[in-house]
């Protein structure tokens, strides 16, 4: 047992070593800095801080920020062209569900600037419906670059429940690439329950907005 724990003192040990060397070597190079190396570090970050404002400012302009609804199939293809990366929540008006994802969603678009967030009605997108083999709702659909890469069908990847937190949908969201996240990608984030009042029902709905209770996405 001695012998365990020696071991891992030596490893702890090791560790805090390599990143004291790590941060000398990262003070030395700031102290050895002249003014002109620190007006060129100033001029670096406020050059990056530019391109990020100028980019912030182009997403808004393309609709980034907000939540819409589109109305029909061709402007998916528009908003999907100008964007990236898109985030598409494919609904029906009639089934409580969704409007559970727009909750969420309406709390991401403003987090995410450097992705879109949208939805379209499936009765209004039958082609697309049809291509993406939509069979059950909610579906939320991930692009990049116009290209399909991820689908969301019900809450079965967001713990089976109607409850689920912004933070669980985020961190599934971000494993498929659409959004720049910091969190660890391995582990979701804490179970919080929603605040929220609203109460919604337990029932899976198919697009034509009956009940399916036997389906895999039935959370009873």
């Amino acid at each position: 047992m001695q012998a365990v724990e020696k071991v891992l003192q030596d490893q702890v040990l090791r560790v805090a070593q390599t990143v004291e060397q790590q941060l000398d070597a990262e003070l030395q190079k700031l102290d050895e800095l002249d003014s002109d190396g620190i007006e060129k570090l100033r001029q670096d970050r406020l050059e990056q801080l530019k391109k990020e404002a100028k980019q912030k400012q182009h997403w808004l302009s393309i609709g980034h920020g907000e939540y819409e609804e589109l109305t029909e199939e061709k402007e998916f293809f528009a908003v999907t062209k100008k964007s990236p990366d898109t985030i598409v929540h494919f609904f029906k008006h009639s089934t409580p569900r969704c409007k559970i994802v727009d909750f969420h969603f309406n709390i991401l678009c403003k987090k995410h600037l450097e992705t879109r967030f949208c939805r379209l009605d499936v009765e209004r997108a039958p082609f697309l419906t049809e291509r993406l083999k939509i069979k059950m709702i909610p579906t939320i659909v991930v692009l990049k670059d116009s290209d399909f890469k991820d689908t969301i069908v019900g809450f079965t990847d967001l713990g089976n429940c109607d409850d689920f937190s912004t933070e669980i949908l985020e961190w599934r969201l971000a494993q498929s690439g659409a959004i720049n996240y910091s969190g660890d990608l391995l582990h979701p984030p804490d179970k919080k329950k929603r605040s929220d009042k609203q109460v919604f029902v337990h029932k899976k709905h198919t697009i034509r907005g009956k009940e399916d209770d036997d389906s895999d996405d039935d959370f009873e």
